[in-house]
């Protein structure tokens, strides 16, 4: 009976993982956890037990993504079908949990592999395949069929302050090294319970991609299965890796990108959070609301006026014939004194819809079209070859537009500061922000409207992917959410957000805030991040892939050999 309650118990330890990784990010946020949240996990996969593993860490990553994308109900009360809402909660969940499933089978095979070769294959293990493997998985998983680039481990490190190796190799370096220190603190616990584990192993069985131990075990020799190591070596495994990290975060070359020349940009972020436009009832007057809000903001005269995404909807369209909108912001431009007002809404042509996003200034209109549309909420997939697939699309069938910069006209300096935008899911997509960086963005602008989750973990979620983004391009970031989080983040990620008297994110109530943003605006030495993008870490997970595969191939040629 004990030992049956003992066995209860440890099915539920090996969710632990699951569920450390999950309190990492909001609404808990005890980011410390994700450091240690998968030693578990990564002790396991040096076992050699390809099954466990795989069902382990798949099981653990439903956990993690069932539990983090608890958010997606809130669509329900917005108006979505909740039957087709908790199929979708699922399905996601179970494809994300499918790349941790995939590494926890990539990584028991190296290691299976490892285990009876010299001590330096060990610490490439450890140091190199594992960190590499992470990384480039949650690129796949950001870049596949349009990508769910949310929840990387590096946002955790970012949000702890600890985000600069970031400039370097993005989110996702940051995310190699919350697996360094995990497997480091694998590393320590296998060392510590290696003795134990090994009185009580019978045999040892051989990993079938090891020819050396399947020779001598068919030929009847005793063998070993891990080569004996002097004890004062295996301490490297500890001591290496924390001073690769301490190197990182210590590179002689580590200071910010300067430019030769500065602006300085007042910018009023104004937070309305006008309901859902699926919430049916009555609401606010838009104009009494506003009114209010920008008391405050005109005393200290800002140079731009922030709104968020779909602010324009409740006016009209953006370019449409009335000129509603051209009116509206020629409104706010009057009530506040700003130069400019940057605001979200729809634009319609005869044959396609657009989400985009206006610039408003007394001599102009500039519009940039969101490029990365969201699938099943701002298209379905195919819809175009099927038109009658449009019909399901929430908002209608949005047509992408093209990747381009808003020139905001300064009143000293410059003649104009270049501003990248993105519109609601964009700003989690590093290589979009990173291509603004390149066309010579000089602040980044993020509009987001995420009253389709009012009250829910998504809103503070979706702010602390976008704080990466700032440290990745060097760039300072000014960010308006609908229901949202709002502030500026620096270009070295300290986040200054719109809150509440206790502290917290300012969410469901209204608000505005006026920041002076120091934007580059001469020449500047891109991060090496806008220069090289993902592409080192890609190209190392493509080879490391490459090579485990020619080895597997080879040992399959060689064990042939063997056979009677």
């Amino acid at each position: 009976m004990i030992r049956n309650l003992l066995k209860k118990l440890t099915f539920f330890f090996w969710l632990a993982p699951g569920f450390l990784l999950w309190a990492s990010f909001p609404p808990m946020g005890e980011c410390k956890d994700a450091y240690l949240a998968l030693a578990p996990l990564l002790w396991l996969v040096r076992q050699g037990d390809v099954k466990k593993s795989v069902v382990r860490w798949f099981l653990n990553g439903f956990l993690f993504w069932f539990a983090t994308l608890a958010w997606m109900p809130a669509i329900v009360k917005n108006g979505g079908p909740w039957p087709l809402v908790v199929l979708g909660w699922g399905v996601l969940a179970t494809y994300c949990a499918l790349y941790f499933a995939a590494f926890g089978y990539l990584a028991t095979k190296v290691w299976s592999w490892v285990r009876t070769r010299g001590y330096g294959w060990r610490l490439a293990a450890l140091v190199i395949a594992e960190p590499v493997l992470w990384a480039g998985l949650e690129i796949v998983r950001a870049r596949l069929f349009g990508g769910f680039a949310w929840n990387q481990l590096g946002v955790v490190a970012v949000n702890m302050g600890f985000g600069a190796p970031a400039q370097f190799g993005g989110v996702f370096l940051l995310s190699a090294v919350v697996i360094l220190v995990n497997g480091t603190l694998a590393s320590i616990a296998e060392r510590m319970l290696g003795p134990f584990l090994a009185a009580r192993r019978p045999s040892v069985k051989f990993a079938s991609d090891d020819i050396e131990g399947y020779a001598a075990e068919h030929a009847g020799k005793e063998t070993s299965a891990t080569p004996a190591v002097p004890s004062w070596m295996r301490s490297v495994e500890t001591v290496l890796p924390f001073l690769l990290v301490f190197a990182l975060y210590k590179v002689p070359d580590y200071s910010r990108p300067e430019a030769t020349s500065e602006a300085h940009l007042r910018v009023a972020l104004v937070q309305r959070n006008f309901p859902c436009v699926f919430t049916r009832g009555p609401r606010e007057n838009p104009i009494t609301v506003y009114s209010n809000l920008f008391s405050h903001v005109s005393l200290l005269k800002p140079d731009l006026i922030v709104l968020p995404e779909s602010a324009l909807c409740e006016f009209g369209e953006i370019g449409d014939s009335r000129r509603s909108d051209v009116a509206f912001a020629a409104w706010v431009r009057s009530q506040t004194g700003a130069k400019g007002v940057l605001a979200g809404g729809g634009r319609w042509t005869e044959t396609e819809a657009f989400n985009s996003a206006a610039l408003y200034t007394a001599e102009a209109m500039q519009v940039y079209d969101k490029v990365h549309l969201v699938p099943f909420g701002e298209f379905i997939p195919g819809d175009k070859l099927i038109p009658i697939l449009q019909k399901l699309a929430p908002v209608g069938s949005c047509t992408p537009g093209t990747l381009k910069l808003l020139d905001f006209p300064l009143t000293s300096g410059p003649n104009a500061l270049r501003l990248g935008v993105a519109i609601c899911y964009e700003d989690t997509d590093s290589a979009q922000i990173r291509k603004l960086s390149e066309m010579g963005a000089q602040a980044l602008v993020f509009i987001t409207n995420d009253s389709w989750f009012s009250h829910s973990q998504e809103t503070v979620q979706h702010a602390w992917q976008a704080t990466a983004r700032a440290i990745e391009t060097g760039l300072p970031v000014i960010r308006v959410g609908n229901s949202g989080v709002t502030g500026v983040v620096l270009p070295e990620g300290t986040a200054r957000w719109l809150h509440e008297s206790d502290g917290a994110e300012l969410v469901d109530a209204q608000g505005s805030m006026v920041e002076t943003v120091t934007c580059p605006t001469g020449s500047r030495r891109q991060t090496w991040y806008v220069r090289l993008g993902d592409a080192p870490l890609f190209v190392a997970f493509l080879l490391l892939i490459t090579a485990m595969c020619v080895l597997k191939y080879y040992y399959e040629y060689e064990k042939r050999r063997y056979l009677p």
